[in-house]
């Protein structure tokens, strides 16, 4: 039997995190994977570490050392007070894309039929289902690894989603198929902004899911634009969350196929982020 502290494993980790988020990563490390007291965190206890105990903290200091998300060591991440299983095939659910459900949910017809392109861990789409329960939502993405995901998190919040593979860029819209409702996340970060990351973003979220090149940012939003126009109604809305650095060039493109009520917003750190358009 060995034993450790709170502080032991914020000395670890903050020559590489700093100070403020070394504490917050010690908080989660001894709680929520560890099984310690909160009280006796706070106090400052130390751990008594079985052989087990003390090889799988030195597993998880590892990967945090390598800069692995804590999200992804947990296999999990919270959204809207709900719980998301997570892993490196999919991004991590940010606060920012939370937002723009809450914007979402003040505005969609709560029976409407609504499309989530790109949809990840299915943060987005499933929040709709749950939330909305006579919606029926529809769920896109490339990646089989996410749409595994997405669908066993469907299961734990016993909400009906329907997924399908489908690549936004090369898929030919079937016009018999109409939304009322279109959201995404896409792809919006720029190869030129990949060095002012965090190593833990660059490192181990996928990239498929986070770049468009520099020479066609909006890449992805006016393939959504093209699909609105086929597959959403008459009067029906489009969200999408966006690059802080191109939101006017993202309405202005909205603005010039056709779309009206285009609104920009930012979210609560003051960056643009959000756009709505009616068709």
């Amino acid at each position: 039997m060995s034993q450790t502290s709170p502080q032991a494993i914020r000395r670890t980790l903050q020559p590489l995190y700093g100070s403020s988020e070394a504490a917050a990563l010690s908080r989660v490390v001894c709680c929520e994977l560890m099984g310690q007291r909160a009280v006796d965190f706070y106090l400052g206890k130390d751990m008594q570490l079985s052989a087990n105990d003390e090889l799988r903290l030195q597993d998880i200091l590892d990967r945090l050392l390598r800069y692995e998300p804590i999200q992804y060591i947990q296999g999990t991440a919270p959204f809207l007070g709900r719980t998301l299983r997570v892993g490196p095939g999919v991004l991590i659910p940010r606060p920012e894309t939370a937002e723009l459900v809450e914007w979402m949910l003040e505005l969609v017809p709560a029976d409407g039929r609504m499309l989530d392109v790109g949809t990840g861990s299915g943060c987005i789409a499933l929040t709709l289902a749950f939330r909305l329960p006579q919606a029926r939502v529809e769920a896109w993405d490339v990646s089989d690894e996410a749409l595994t995901l997405a669908r066993a998190n469907a299961e734990a919040w016993g909400v009906e989603v329907e997924f399908r593979h489908c690549d936004l860029l090369t898929h030919c819209p079937d016009p018999q198929v109409c939304y009322d409702v279109v959201v995404s996340n896409p792809p919006y970060v720029t190869d030129a902004e990949r060095s002012g990351m965090e190593r833990n973003v660059l490192d181990w979220e996928p990239h498929l899911a986070l770049f468009v090149p520099d020479d066609d940012p909006l890449r992805f939003y006016r393939r959504l634009a093209e699909l609105c126009l086929t597959q959403l109604r008459p009067d029906g809305l489009l969200f999408a969350e966006i690059n802080r650095a191109y939101g006017e060039a993202t309405v202005r493109l909205l603005h010039s196929m056709g779309f009206r009520e285009v609104e920009l917003r930012r979210d609560s750190f003051g960056n643009d982020r959000f756009v709505k358009a009616r068709r």
